[in-house]
Parts: C-alpha cells; structure tokens; sequence
C-alpha cells in the first residue's frame, strides 16, 4: 500500500472513530461551525449527517458549498480537518439509512419531511495523530531539556 493510500485510509478510520465533527460554513463574510454527528461512507467517499429545513446551514451551503468537516479526539491527541463540497437533498432511501438512536432525540421518525440528508464529498484532509496526553507531555517535558523538537505523533496532508 502506498504511503497516500495508507494515510487516506488513517483519515477514515480517525473520522469514523471520532465521530462527531464540528461542520463549518461560510455565511456571507461570517464563517460558522456547529457540532454534528458524521456517518462516515468511506467506500463512497462521503459523509453523511442529517439535518433540519429549519437550520440555517442549508442555505449557508445552497450559496457556498465548500465546507469544513473538524474532528476533534482531545484526549486521545488526534485531530482531523477535512475539506469539501457539501450538497443537500431529500433522498428518503438515506435518510431510513441514516435513522439511529440519536437521530430520534430530534425527529419522531425517518419519514419527517423536515429532515434533508447533507452529503460532504472530501476533496482534502489534514490528520494529527499523537499517542496520547500523557506520552506527549512527556516526550515534550523531554524536549524542553534536551532542546530537541519532540515527536509529536504523525501529521499529514491527503488528496481525498
């Protein structure tokens, strides 16, 4: 497996380990982030979430579909930036896909016209992977007194 292949494929397995995401978008000159649970489609190259009508993101992306997708492991130090175009739609087929436990919270049932599906095709993706808090405090404690740049994990740029 190539190096690329292989980090494309650490991309996927950190986003469908993580699992929520901050989705950004742009809303004229302001730019917006809200938290999301992804459904990650790897063999599709896609994510997937489920959205409302009602929420302001459909428009925000209707005018600029170009988004950011933020996973965030915080205490497991490992970070993924994911870019791409977003597209939303009415396809009821995913939306029943789609339906889980915590699509219920807000909707009664996968058959309510207020819920589109939000399609992200990545273009680009950044990972920061660490081995953890505590192994990184002290490979930079380490650092700090030897004046060397500690190793902070793997970090790389991939073409989705």
């Amino acid at each position: 497996m190539t190096k690329d292949k292989d980090d494309s494929e650490r991309v996927w397995d950190l986003t469908e380990k993580i699992g929520f995401c901050m989705l950004v978008t742009k809303a004229g000159a302001d730019i917006r982030a809200r938290p999301m649970s992804a459904y990650v489609e790897r063999l599709e190259n896609a994510f997937y979430f489920l959205t409302d009508v009602e929420s302001h993101k459909d428009d925000e992306i209707a005018r600029r579909p170009e988004v950011c997708l933020a996973f965030a492991d915080s205490r497991g130090q490992k970070y993924v930036s994911v870019t791409g175009t977003a597209d939303v739609s009415n396809d009821r087929d995913r939306i029943r896909d789609l339906w889980s436990t915590p699509a219920k919270a807000w909707w009664d049932s996968a058959e309510d016209p207020s819920i589109p599906v939000l399609k992200v095709t990545p273009a680009y993706a950044e990972f920061w992977d660490s081995p953890g808090t505590l192994v990184s405090y002290i490979k930079m404690a380490a650092a700090a007194v030897s004046s060397a740049r500690p190793d902070m994990g793997d970090n790389a740029k991939v073409g989705m």
